[in-house]
């Protein structure tokens, strides 16, 4: 390609001056249309990339769009040939073939979640679509003996120390000597005790081919209400690099946020993510992982430092590269709301899931839900309704009490990890709430019981819409069990009371939840739009 750049240049400027835009990294040059996109490759040799003859950039650029199409349907359009023609390239063309280029449909600049959020216009559903669609997309993903392998903690420990290596010539630059052998021991030091987690994870299916860059220039939010998302530019060129937990594909999204001082948003990234893959233990890697991103994601724009370019740039990249190795240092340290527990509980169809859902929005907390656990313990589709006889079955007590008791253990991960969480359940024994504080209590975190009552011709009009429309439910609740539920109910006690909110959903035309807010803390306001923190 290097032969190439004289008339690569000339294309350059004859597109710029028919109105096309051009970017450039230092890994390739995008050349942007109206209505499209054409992404070339450099003949560049990283050590982590070899780009440096026509074949491995044509093959990498097939990559491209084969890996990408995973994401977004209608955005990689294909790869095409840059041709010459005497001295002059063209792009597609009938000449001779010199170059490959991914060829994309463009999507507006005001789309992107960077844009939305500094506009002041990325919000917590436009998250909660993000979270879904990755752990959908993590679900479908590749994952078997090959992937699993880059999972391994001595895998991950030779990432952290060629990162490390990599950075020598420069990170003293960023760091003083002091924080970058701080920053190498903490996070050598995390997978020398996490390894057993580690290898779990890797064994649960929980390393996948995923898409290693998920960085918020990479997302876009199309149509009328931005709810459309499209994915875009994961990484190609090395399978190492995509090869990994699928928490460290869901890190990097939620280091970025909190680069860009949207903590809550990259909370609620974790939170409504580990509902959807169901997956709770993230919580107890996700503050390596984040820091692990946010120092590839500065070893990356101090390359671009070293590497030169216009001083604008070079200037930008630096301030950059700086936030960034800060931030994989208070990786685990930054400020979170302090955490505690929440149980929110009650009679069948009294809203206790309603309840939840809107706990869990407010403090960008996890909701873990015994339906969601009980079937997944047992291997039965979430949106399987089981009709089995009241406390029998898949509900029978042997059952409910494992279920319980894995609701303790995964909000102990995630309380472990600093943060809050709230559980969805009956919570109709007085055993099953005292445990739940039992384990506030351990942990030294505050503890709440939610109640959820309704007069008893709201639950059964419930049940009976419920059932009647279909509705999407995870519940087995039914109007025919009703009377044995109510009968099983152990009511509160007075011991129970200091820590009790009771709350009647049937309450119309006011905010039943109204008497919660002054109860929890609330997280800052966030950064006028146009701002950013540095």
């Amino acid at each position: 390609m290097s032969d190439l750049a004289p008339a690569l240049g000339r294309l350059r400027r004859r597109l710029e001056a028919e109105g096309w835009e051009s970017e450039e990294t230092h890994i390739s040059l995008v050349l942007l249309g109206a209505s499209e996109v054409w992404k070339i490759k450099k003949a560049v040799s990283l050590g982590f990339l070899d780009f440096s003859t026509l074949e491995r950039r044509h093959a990498a650029c097939e990559a491209e769009v084969e890996l990408n199409r995973r994401l977004t349907a209608d955005v990689y359009l294909g790869v095409e040939p840059i041709t010459q023609s005497g001295a002059e390239l063209r792009l597609g063309g009938n000449g001779e073939t010199v170059e490959w280029a991914v060829r994309m449909r463009r999507l507006p600049h005001t789309a992107r979640a960077d844009s939305l959020l500094a506009a002041g216009r990325l919000d917590r559903r436009q998250i909660g679509i993000a979270a879904r669609r990755i752990a959908e997309f993590h679900a479908a993903a590749r994952a078997d003996a090959e992937t699993a392998r880059f999972g391994d903690s001595s895998i991950v420990e030779g990432n952290v120390r060629e990162n490390f290596r990599q950075v020598a010539p420069f990170l003293l630059q960023y760091l003083q000597p002091a924080q970058a052998a701080q920053l190498s021991a903490w996070q050598l030091g995390f997978l020398a005790r996490e390894r057993p987690l580690l290898e779990r994870r890797a064994a649960q299916g929980r390393v996948r081919d995923g898409h290693g860059d998920l960085r918020l220039d990479h997302l876009y939010f199309e149509g009328e209400d931005r709810g459309r998302l499209a994915i875009l530019d994961c990484i190609e060129f090395n399978d190492r690099f995509r090869f990994a937990d699928v928490c460290a594909d869901l890190a990097f999204l939620a280091m970025d946020l909190a680069a860009h001082g949207r903590v809550d948003l990259a909370e609620a990234l974790l939170a409504r993510y580990a509902e959807a893959a169901d997956d709770f233990d993230l919580y107890a890697l996700v503050d390596f992982y984040e820091s692990y991103r946010a120092f590839v994601r500065g070893k990356i724009l101090g390359m671009m430092v070293e590497a030169g370019g216009p001083n604008r740039v070079v200037e930008r990249s630096r301030r950059e590269a700086r936030r960034y190795f800060r931030l994989a240092m208070a990786s685990g340290e930054r400020p979170l709301l302090p955490p505690r527990l929440i149980a929110v509980g009650g009679s069948l169809a009294t809203g206790k899931t309603t309840v939840a859902t809107a706990l869990g929005e407010r403090l960008s907390s996890p909701v873990i839900g015994s339906d969601r656990t009980r079937k997944a313990m047992l291997g039965i589709d979430p949106a399987h309704h089981q009709d089995d006889p009241a406390f029998a079955g898949a509900y029978r007590p042997g059952v409910t009490e494992q279920v319980y008791g894995e609701l303790r253990r995964r909000a102990r991960v995630v309380l472990t990890s600093g943060r809050s969480v709230v559980l969805d359940a009956s919570f109709g024994a007085r055993e099953q709430r005292r445990a739940a504080r039992a384990l506030a209590d351990a942990l030294g975190v505050p503890f709440l019981f939610v109640e959820c009552v309704a007069p008893r011709e709201v639950v059964e009009e419930r049940l009976r819409r419920r059932r009647s429309a279909g509705a999407e439910s995870v519940s087995d609740g039914r109007l025919e069990i009703l009377d044995q539920f109510l009968a099983r109910w152990q009511r509160i006690e007075p011991d129970e009371e200091a820590t009790l909110a009771r709350i009647d959903t049937s309450i119309e035309g006011a905010d039943s939840l109204a008497a919660l807010w002054p109860l929890l803390p609330r997280w800052p306001e966030p950064p006028a739009a146009g701002s950013e923190a540095r």
